[in-house]
């Protein structure tokens, strides 16, 4: 018996092919990462309609089900590795949700910040003027780059309000040099634990979602300038990105839902 999906409608496809795409672009059997990636929740194996976002949350299954979408795609699902494992409150809540809708919820966490061109990390770096030339960190999950031929290199002070004005989010930053900067390093979300790596490859300034308190320390102990532009707003572009890609190949409709997040 053929474990193959069955073909579908023009300008549908079903469910499996789509996560079988999904898996070939972003190869989530390369990492090792704190839940599962991939299919999270079965939904109707027919899908015609995907809504994106950052994170599986009540707020954007409401949205999705009012858009009536057949699949979500997210960086942020619901399963994390040391949950409780009980399916009650919130996590009942949205769970209930996506079932009584019959709608499919794919979650790809460190495959979609690692993209080379869909990316997280890709995506910010386009939207901010820089160029990708070298990984670091573990799992290479660290972009190392310079600006773009058509931009300026800027110091750190400079560099802190253009990242605000493009992602319309406050940082917060440690300004440890006013040189103007060739070497950057980001990573986006939570990588602040990154930074001694970054510093190690060379970077003159590390941008991330995040800041710990140890982190102040290090940048003006070693002369590197710490950014930290919000963990959501660092990840708001590899999602629609990576689904809006998808959804052209199989001719789906595609539409992004950012449901804000001041953290």
């Amino acid at each position: 018996m053929s474990t193959e999906p069955r073909p579908c409608a023009p300008g549908s496809v079903h469910r499996d092919t789509l996560l079988q795409r999904f898996d070939a672009l972003l190869e989530p059997a390369r990492f090792r990462d704190y839940g599962p990636n991939g299919l999270q929740v079965e939904g109707r194996s027919t899908v015609r309609r995907i809504v994106s976002g950052v994170t599986a949350s009540r707020a954007l299954i409401e949205a999705a089900i009012a858009n009536d979408a057949d699949a979500i795609f997210v960086h942020h699902g619901l399963f994390w590795r040391g949950q409780d494992g009980r399916v009650t409150g919130w996590l009942k809540q949205r769970l209930a949700l996506l079932l009584a809708h019959d709608i499919n919820l794919y979650a790809y966490h460190l495959p979609l910040d690692a993209h080379p061109t869909l990316g997280n990390n890709a995506q910010l770096a386009a939207r901010l003027g820089w160029e990708a030339q070298a990984r670091f960190g573990e799992q290479e999950l660290g972009f190392l780059g310079r600006w773009a031929a058509d931009r300026a290199p800027m110091n750190a002070a400079a560099l802190v309000r253009h990242i605000e004005s493009t992602l319309n989010r406050p940082c917060s930053s440690v300004i440890a040099s006013e040189d103007a900067i060739e070497k950057l390093a980001w990573c986006s979300g939570g990588a602040q634990g990154y930074f001694e790596a970054a510093i190690a490859a060379g970077a003159q300034v590390f941008v991330t979602g995040e800041m710990s308190e140890p982190q102040a320390h290090l940048a003006r102990e070693c002369g590197v300038s710490f950014i930290a532009c919000g963990h959501h707003a660092s990840e708001r572009y590899g999602a629609p990105a990576l689904a809006a890609a998808v959804a052209a190949e199989f001719g789906l409709e595609h539409r992004f839902i950012d449901i804000d997040n001041p953290a």
